[in-house]
């Protein structure tokens, strides 16, 4: 899309918009955690404001027979319809600097617009695993039928361990085979780098035995939490309508107006997926 066509107005040239889309994107795409393990499904276009979501229950096994005969058909439970809400933020470029570059032949500080992306990508990964009680969409820590286990004290060693294999356990037990992803607020993950007692490794490289979709941390996740996911496909996905884009809006006294945005909705399919490790004392 050719940006000095659809936004004639903007002080931009086709090598800057290009610069300033690879800033924004790159800019997401290192920010963002729900994604690196979250399969997504779209785009769906930029009009589409909402989409099915079909739940399932916990896992079942196929049927067998001799010839096939008899239908054996995998169906949700329910369906809900859910909104695609519209995530941006908007920054501005004064009239003042863009003709100092121009006039210099230096760069334009797009440093703005790096900021806007970082607070949309912040602002998926809240809608990732918060949800949002504004647009009634679940989220991986709160959704309903989610598995819960209250862990122990991670400031000693081998329990954050334990704790993710107990975890696992319980996802294995209702048939969510993996691969799983453990994803853990910056004070829980700053825990498991520390030597794992009787050995001569850090506790997160056993436990990077165990989750193979990955590692992650996320300022999202509030206090002492976390969860262990079993990430595929079936189980979760996001829903994008629109991917991240960057838009010119207007002239505002003389200085120029951008938006940064995207249209994403989380669709948890088998909420029994999700085991969070719960904080004893919040439990408490």
């Amino acid at each position: 899309m050719d940006k000095t066509k659809l936004y004639p107005e903007a002080p931009l040239t086709a090598s800057q918009w290009s610069e300033l889309e690879e800033l924004v994107i790159e800019t997401a795409r290192r920010q963002l955690v729900g994604r690196r393990f979250i399969d997504l499904y779209g785009p769906l276009g930029e009009g589409v404001q909402s989409v099915a979501n079909d739940i399932y229950m916990n896992p079942e096994q196929g049927d067998m027979s001799f010839h096939g005969k008899e239908l054996s058909l995998s169906e949700p439970a329910r369906r809900v319809h859910l909104t695609i809400p519209l995530l941006y933020k908007d920054f501005i470029l004064y009239w003042r600097d863009i003709e100092q570059a121009k006039q210099l032949g230096s760069p334009i500080d797009f440093s703005a617009a790096a900021n806007a992306a970082q607070q949309c990508a912040l602002l998926e990964d809240d809608l990732i695993f918060n949800g949002s009680a504004e647009f009634d969409v679940p989220g991986i820590m709160n959704v309903e039928g989610k598995i819960a286990h209250i862990r122990s004290d991670w400031m000693k060693s081998g329990n954050a361990f334990a704790d993710v294999v107990e975890a696992r356990n319980k996802l294995l037990q209702l048939g969510h085979t993996g691969p799983y992803a453990l994803v853990l607020s910056p004070e829980l993950y700053a825990l498991i780098h520390r030597i794992h007692e009787g050995t001569h490794v850090l506790e997160i490289e056993h436990i990077r035995e165990l989750m193979t979709a990955g590692i992650y941390q996320t300022p999202v996740i509030k206090g002492k939490r976390g969860v262990v996911i079993d990430a595929g496909r079936q189980n979760i996905d996001l829903a994008v309508a629109v991917d991240v884009q960057t838009s010119f809006l207007d002239t505002e006294n003389m200085n120029y107006l951008f938006r940064v945005y995207e249209s994403v909705v989380p669709r948890i399919k088998r909420p029994s997926a999700i085991c969070t490790l719960e904080d004893p004392a919040g439990a408490s």
